[in-house]
């Protein structure tokens, strides 16, 4: 009865694998072209593998290295032209670095300051530094094995594989969970910044590691100033112009903003060639694609237009962003030892190490409270896409063996894994590590006093945009009710902002009802959940409802739904009041509707301006 099953199970296995196996098309349309076909087969593999692994609470990007190694060389070899895939994937890489653009928001960034210059001018050579001295110290000590102690250059380059985080990673999962303009976000996103300056700044080097030029490197950085000038003269005084054209065609949107994208792609990568027609010489002012898309995406973010162009886009990003890890998994190499993975695994430790050495204590001493100090360097805890050319172009240029290379690739395939389950729990690590920073010298923020036995009016949890226009308004309309409330949140950085309008503001984790206890959620007469269970980490508005009826039965809790049926689930655990925005939005809208539809809208604006102010005059906490 089991040789039956293995045989039948063996029939069915081969059958599977011959659907796969490319045939003569007898009927009309003729064969696929190879690029069509190599592309077909990835993204079918990777679609079946994500739907398994999601279901196993695997992460998807598993799924899609696996694809590529099934459908590689040292898988089954479906794929046998490599370069097709890696030279579509690319454009996944150009397309995310665009969006990424869109999304930076220059005001926010700069005012981290002190924070985001100090942190990203050292936190790079600090890495390099570490890695260094920690490979030297390993081959003195004879334990460093054969690949790093026959390379003079492997320390080095052993730092520059620790030194930078993912990109590609780390923007994909802040943007999947809407935190790319939270605090932690922005300096995450300033620290890929500076680390993919310090890149540029090694690969300019890379050739001449013996005899450095500093010339060519400081005519890089020439030349992406005159490409951020250009970029930004271009999308005031043309990009604006032709979007505003095509305004009421939204379906050309997507094909403006690619050929925007493209076209200061483009624009970088010809620099030398404006300049030799220009000058009769040669500047080496050239720009690479990705740095060039992050600034066509920049110079474009402040047009009204890019809300829907980061939309658009979005879609057509991920689909090649799918293909950059599938073809990432057909680059991972058959292990040549085990060393290879020993020093994978080596490598992988020594940039989770340097994330809590060197991350953490230059975000908090420059200024960042521990806990946004500790999330940050924990979702930045990967091997960086840059680190894997670095290492190439090591091996190109005989610096480092070949082995060594591969061992990075495996390294960033370790970490890449190991990403999103850093990610959703970096919050529970910093509550782990607490006493232990607690002891090191990492005090937990401090908030604003509170006397234990004071009481509040209002109770606001969490703070996010409507928490922020909520005190706007009870600043407005009700000024005497702010000495009386109180908000707890974990974002400490604004917590002066908060005080500075009248309230209390204490530091506190959301899901711990110690922590909400100790606050004075049990004297509080309101409490309002503000924040909706998409933003929410590590509870939900039912959790949160359920936790404060218990505390403080006699409250009336106001809390936030997202779906229909969340209603009724929280009036069920004690909630007085539940809203919901999309159906408090639409009664606003309901009203401008109808002034609309008796032509009084111009005035009805009027007015609401007289009585309110214009909304974006309006001074709240958050923008």
């Amino acid at each position: 009865m089991n040789s039956s099953r293995v045989a039948r199970k063996t029939v069915l296995n081969g059958s599977s694998l011959v659907l796969l196996i490319p045939s003569r098309a007898w009927a009309a349309g003729g064969e696929l072209p190879s690029l069509v076909l190599d592309i077909g087969y990835c993204i079918l593999l990777a679609g079946v593998l994500a739907a398994i692994f999601i279901r196993l609470r695997i992460p998807e990007i598993a799924a899609f290295l696996v694809a590529g190694l099934v459908a590689g060389p040292i898988g089954a070899g479906l794929v046998n032209d490599v370069a097709n895939i890696d030279t579509i994937a690319q454009l996944g890489l150009v397309l995310l670095l665009f969006v990424i653009g869109l999304e930076i928001d220059l005001r926010k960034l700069l005012s981290s300051g002190r924070v985001l210059i100090v942190s990203g001018l050292l936190q790079y050579p600090l890495c390099v530094a570490l890695g260094f001295v920690l490979i030297k110290l390993l081959v003195w000590l004879g334990i460093s094995g054969e690949l790093l102690a026959s390379a003079s250059y492997a320390p080095l380059y052993v730092g520059f594989i620790i030194a930078a985080s993912s990109t590609l990673l780390v923007v994909k999962l802040f943007q999947e969970n809407f935190q790319l303009d939270t605090e932690v976000g922005r300096i995450a996103l300033g620290l890929l910044i500076f680390q993919d300056i310090w890149a540029i700044v090694v690969i300019a080097l890379q050739p001449n590691f013996d005899n450095p030029q500093i010339g060519r490197i400081l005519l890089s950085f020439i030349g992406i100033g005159a490409l951020i000038a250009i970029a930004v003269l271009l999308a005031r005084y043309v990009a604006m112009i032709g979007f505003r054209w095509i305004a009421k065609t939204p379906e050309i949107i997507l094909v403006a903003a690619l050929s925007w994208c493209f076209l200061i792609v483009f624009l970088g990568l010809n620099l030398d060639t404006v300049s030799e027609t220009l000058f009769g010489f040669n500047l080496h002012l050239a720009v690479g694609a990705g740095m060039s898309a992050l600034i066509a995406g920049a110079s474009v973010a402040s047009l009204p237009y890019a809300t829907e162009i980061i939309g658009k886009v979005g879609v057509v990003k991920d689909f090649f962003v799918t293909l950059f890890f599938v073809g990432l998994g057909m680059g991972i190499p058959r292990p040549e030892g085990m060393d290879v993975i020993v020093l994978a695994i080596l490598f992988a430790a020594l940039a989770l190490l340097a994330r809590y050495v060197v991350f953490l204590p230059l975000l908090y001493f420059t200024g960042l409270d521990r806990r946004c100090a500790a999330v940050a360097s924990t979702r930045l805890a990967q091997v960086s896409e840059f680190s894997l050319v670095i290492a190439f172009l090591g091996t190109q240029l005989g610096h480092i063996p070949v082995g060594l290379n591969s061992a990075a690739i495996f390294a960033f395939v370790i970490t890449a894994l190991l990403t999103p389950v850093l990610y959703s729990r970096a919050d529970d690590l910093h509550e782990r590590l607490g006493p232990v920073l607690q002891r090191l010298g990492f005090k937990a923020p401090a908030a604003t006093q509170v006397e234990e036995h004071q009481s509040f009016a209002i109770a606001i949890l969490g703070f996010h945009r409507i928490a922020s226009s909520l005190l706007y308004q009870l600043a407005k309309s009700r000024p005497e009710l702010l000495p009386e409330t109180l908000v707890v949140d974990f974002n400490a950085q604004i917590h002066s902002r908060i005080a500075a309008l009248g309230a209390s503001a204490k530091y506190g984790d959301l899901q711990n009802s110690a922590t909400l206890h100790h606050a004075g959620i049990d004297k509080a007469r309101v409490v309002v959940c503000t924040v909706p269970d998409d933003v929410l980490i590590g509870t939900t508005n039912r959790k949160l409802v359920t936790m404060v009826r218990q505390m403080n039965p006699g409250a009336v809790i106001i809390a936030n739904a997202i779906e229909l049926r969340q209603v009724e689930e929280l009036y069920a655990v004690g909630a007085d009041y539940v809203f919901l925005q999309r159906v408090e939005s639409a009664r606003a809208v309901e009203l401008a509707v109808e002034k609309a539809l008796n032509g009084d809208i111009a005035d009805f604006r009027h007015n609401l301006e007289l009585a309110e102010g214009k909304w974006s005059e309006r001074s709240e906490v958050l923008d």
